[in-house]
């Protein structure tokens, strides 16, 4: 991620109409003695002849063009002082960001860190369950083919008692027919 900065743009105000933004202590005293002296100059236009009239509206004139030349330096005064403490604002605000784009930075180093060691204590964890599991699989496995060894050694011995038991059983049926063969035998022997 890129740190966006605020630039502050180039303003010209020369040719555009200036108004102003509040009006001082001293403007307001100039109008109010501007009201005075009109409401004076209507008054003694109204008593006095038009020469004091015109030397009333000489005088207000004068004084205008003595006060805007003040008022125009000190409204661009005003302008400057505007002017440097929005690159003073926008200066602090790119300060702001860099210092924020610094702590993130940090955050995302930190957390990589915490990240990477919490992986490893988890890998190490499973690791001892995988251990623990197959201690306990061996053992079984142990236990499993110790059962399935004697189950061999019964099913051994269980074909050898069957062998037995049917080697038994024809003895027992074929000596009754060799007991009834002979009889008969003889029975036919003691006939002729």
């Amino acid at each position: 991620m890129e740190r966006q900065g605020v630039d502050m743009p180039h303003v010209e105000c020369k040719d555009q109409e200036l108004q102003p933004l509040g009006e001082s202590k001293e403007q307001q005293q100039c109008e109010e003695s501007r009201e005075d002296e009109a409401g004076r100059g209507s008054a003694r236009s109204q008593v006095s002849s038009p020469s004091i009239a015109t030397s009333s509206a000489n005088r207000q004139l004068m004084m205008l063009e003595g006060k805007s030349g003040s008022y125009f330096s000190s409204l661009e005064s005003s302008i400057d002082n505007l002017k440097k403490r929005a690159q003073e604002l926008i200066e602090n605000i790119n300060e702001s960001r860099q210092k924020d784009h610094a702590l993130m930075t940090n955050f995302r180093d930190s957390l990589k860190i915490k990240v990477s060691d919490l992986t490893e204590k988890l890998e190490e964890r499973m690791y001892q369950i995988y251990n623990h599991h197959n201690k306990i699989i061996q053992d079984k496995l142990q236990e499993f083919t110790q059962k399935m060894t004697k189950i061999s050694n019964l099913e051994t011995e269980l074909k050898q008692v069957c062998h037995t038991v049917e080697t038994v059983y024809k003895d027992l049926c074929i000596q009754p027919e060799a007991t009834t063969l002979e009889e008969e035998q003889a029975h036919k022997d003691g006939e002729c």
